[in-house]
């Protein structure tokens, strides 16, 4: 059985009652781009670990690919992120640039957590490593 693939702008009202919700962004980031990327980057996640709908964010870095990346990203409502937190000005600039950053689209996917176990590290607000 293979799964459809939707849109996550398109599901505001099947995920209106089914929060929180979790998005998987995969980027493929031009090489010669990739020091811009991640610095404006850094500066949305840091803005958005301020919003009062956030959950999490988890930034991974491909072992094989150093200019693939993963973004985890869970936030308390779908309705928000597409109403209020993608028109944060903090973004606009992030938005503009993104085509410029990348080599293709990015791979965005909606998950709707059912379980999560973490250890006291994981449960940090910030782990960084050497990007």
């Amino acid at each position: 059985m293979t799964c459809e693939v939707i849109d996550f702008r398109s599901r505001t009202s099947e995920l209106a009652d089914q929060m929180p919700v979790t998005y998987i962004i995969k980027f493929q980031v031009v090489p010669e781009r990739r020091g811009e990327f991640l610095g404006l980057l850094e500066g949305v996640l840091d803005a958005m670990r301020d919003e009062p709908q956030f959950h999490e964010a988890i930034l991974h870095k491909d072992p094989n690919c150093e200019n693939r990346f993963m973004l985890y990203e869970t936030w308390e409502d779908h309705e928000n992120v597409l109403n209020v937190q993608l028109q944060r000005s903090y973004r606009q600039t992030w938005h503009e640039v993104l085509p410029y950053l990348l080599e293709e689209e990015r791979d965005i996917t909606i998950w709707e957590p059912i379980r999560s176990d973490r250890t006291e590290l994981l449960a940090q607000p910030s782990l960084t490593r050497d990007n």
